[in-house]
This record gives C-alpha cells, sequence and structure tokens, in this order.
C-alpha cells in the first residue's frame, strides 16, 4: 500500500494512482516488490525537524527516506519538502511537477538499493531518475490512450 499525506503544507496535486502503479513498476524494473510505503509532503521546516530528530543532521533538504526493507518487499516513509522541491525547480529551469516527481521516484531508488552519496554515484542515481521519468512518461501516454 502507498499512501500519501501532508503536514504543514498543501497536498500536491499528483495523480495518486497513476503515481502508486509507477512506483511499483519501477520497484519492479529492480525485482522488488512493494510493501508499506507512506509519503509525507512537509514544509522546509518540518523536513529540517525531522532531519535534526531522526538522523542528527541540521540542514535542509528535498528529501529523507526511511528504509524499513524485508527481502525483495520495498517499504518504508518517505518526507518531501515541498518547499525545497519549488526552490529546486526554479534553479535548475525545470517545470515543478517534473522535479517532484523526480523527488518522489529518488526515495523509491533507495529503497531499491540506489546510492548517491559515493564516488560516481550521483551519476547513476541522475541515470536511474531519468529512465523512471521516462517510464511515467509512457504510463501517462498509455493512459491517454485507452
Amino acid at each position: 500500500m502507498i499512501t500519501f499525506s501532508a503536514i504543514n503544507i498543501e497536498m500536491p496535486a499528483i495523480d495518486q494512482a497513476m503515481v502508486g502503479r509507477w512506483i511499483e513498476a519501477v520497484a519492479a524494473s529492480y525485482g522488488r516488490r512493494t510493501g508499506t510505503i507512506g509519503y509525507l509532503f512537509a514544509d522546509d521546516d518540518e523536513v529540517l525537524r525531522m532531519n535534526r530528530q531522526f538522523l542528527g543532521h541540521d540542514y535542509y533538504t528535498d528529501i529523507i527516506t526511511f528504509d524499513n526493507d524485508e527481502g525483495d518487499i520495498i517499504s518504508g516513509d518517505i518526507i518531501v519538502s515541498l518547499d525545497t522541491v519549488r526552490s529546486n525547480a526554479d534553479m535548475l529551469r525545470q517545470p515543478y511537477d517534473r522535479e517532484l516527481h523526480r523527488v518522489i521516484i529518488h526515495g523509491i531508488l533507495h529503497l531499491c538499493g540506489q546510492n548517491d552519496k559515493g564516488p560516481g554515484e550521483r551519476q547513476l542515481m541522475e541515470a536511474a531518475e531519468d529512465r523512471a521519468l521516462d517510464m511515467l512518461d509512457a504510463l501517462r501516454a498509455a493512459d491517454t490512450t485507452t
């Protein structure tokens, strides 16, 4: 089950059913299945608070992923700062919707074992995000033809 909720901020206008199917497809491409995944959309202050409380990090970030995987089933809680997503979209000159979906899938890729902190890992993560976004585009296109 994939759930979406928001705290201190308005819920983003995403097609939750489509995003759920997309997440399942991306997980399957890594040989994984989805378990319980909870998305919490928040503002910068809430994400900073969680970063400090749970990870001991004193900085803003666009996403925090808490991994509860068991075997080939991915599960976890994914906290997304919509404030940072918006500022990153502006800085990168990307549509907000595209940057939001990039961050949404970034957490799933972490649950699937993709890292982005070591040498060369950031480039691999970005390539994985791009492949996943292509999958979303294909799912959306298929939906419009049916």
